[in-house]
């Protein structure tokens, strides 16, 4: 039985089938939520012959909803048209699938769920033993501490989460540069950033090479293409400079500060997601941003002598960042859910 799982957020869709094939593409859900059926038609038409549709969101935080309970509401009325009579399951973060019509009844259970789902399937590498996920997406970090086989989180709203160090509010795409510091060195003092959509954390690792070139892509914050040369347009307009200005060298410079900030930023709350808990055994690095997850496991003082796990190894690069759309494709498809 083929399962077709979706992972359904506010930027970006992904999907993925039982088989181990994926596919995914940027959407805008805030700008046309109605256009949300036919993406993911177009999403499944790349991946056919699906029996069952298993899926997960964070969209419905998107602003287009006026509530959480419209948005998984909408976002499931989206699915069920594209399923049409195949039967949909909806994960939810008490770790179980429910109808469609069970998740509209109880949408802060379904919304923001994707992680749990991750969580629940990449257990299957701790051997039950103290284990630790982390997920740098595009635009979050999930830090899921894994205990006895199972997701072991404080929080299960993004609210409960973020206060908690499980949900991090930042990414490797699509952080506005402005959310990491106030200000940055440059010619000699520190000069403080436009508090502006002018760059974001993509122009960084691009930059620094961590993220390769992509001409095609235009996902960007000024919506040209994602080269180093953009790039260092983009990262020189944060300072209000041009690029003439902020040469490459005074651009590296500036690159890696917010880099090591948002290193600061994601080992801080992993600090607390792990200063009560026994040693972790086990570190499952998954996401676009796996890169940043293994440079912060190899340095953080609580993750010396870890086994890593990297998604990207054990599945493949495109399938890992498609990983919680993969994750609720299999759970899907045991027998015991």
């Amino acid at each position: 039985m083929s399962v077709l799982g979706f992972d359904i957020g506010g930027a970006n869709l992904k999907a993925a089938n039982s088989e181990g094939r994926c596919a995914s593409r940027p959407f805008a859900i805030w700008k046309t939520p109605d256009a949300l059926a036919d993406e993911l038609r177009g999403l499944e038409s790349l991946l056919p012959g699906a029996c069952e549709i298993a899926v997960t969101m964070t969209a419905e935080l998107a602003d287009c909803y006026e509530t959480k309970a419209a948005g998984v509401a909408q976002i499931l009325a989206a699915v069920q048209e594209v399923a049409g009579p195949r039967p949909v399951h909806v994960w939810l973060t008490t770790g179980k699938f429910v109808t469609p019509a069970e998740a509209i009844a109880q949408p802060l259970a379904a919304a923001a769920s994707n992680w749990q789902a991750l969580a629940t399937w990449t257990a299957r590498w701790t051997q039950s033993l103290p284990a630790l996920l982390i997920d740098i997406g595009t635009t979050t970090t999930d830090l899921i501490p894994i205990d006895a086989g199972l997701p072991s989180t404080i929080g299960l709203t993004d609210a409960t989460r973020m206060m908690a160090g499980e949900l991090v509010y930042t990414g490797v795409r699509r952080t506005p540069l402005c959310a990491l510091a106030p200000s940055v060195p440059f010619q000699g003092t520190m000069c403080p950033l436009a508090a502006e959509w002018f760059a974001t954390t993509l122009d960084v690792w691009l930059w620094l090479g961590k993220i390769p070139e992509d001409a095609h892509d235009t996902e960007t914050a000024n919506g040209r293409p994602a080269t180093r040369l953009a790039a260092h347009d983009r990262l020189a307009r944060q300072l209000c400079c041009d690029r003439l200005e902020l040469d490459a060298a005074a651009a590296t410079v500036v690159a890696q500060y917010l880099a090591n900030r948002q290193i600061e930023q994601i080992s801080t709350a992993l600090e607390k997601v792990l200063i009560d808990r026994e040693p972790r055994q086990t570190v499952i690095i998954s996401g676009s941003g796996s890169f940043l997850a293994r440079q912060i496991v190899e340095t953080h003082p609580r993750l010396g002598g870890v086994k890593i796990v990297d998604l990207s190894a054990q599945l493949s690069a495109d399938l890992a960042s498609a990983a919680c759309a993969y994750a609720v494709a299999m759970l899907a498809r045991s027998p015991t859910r």
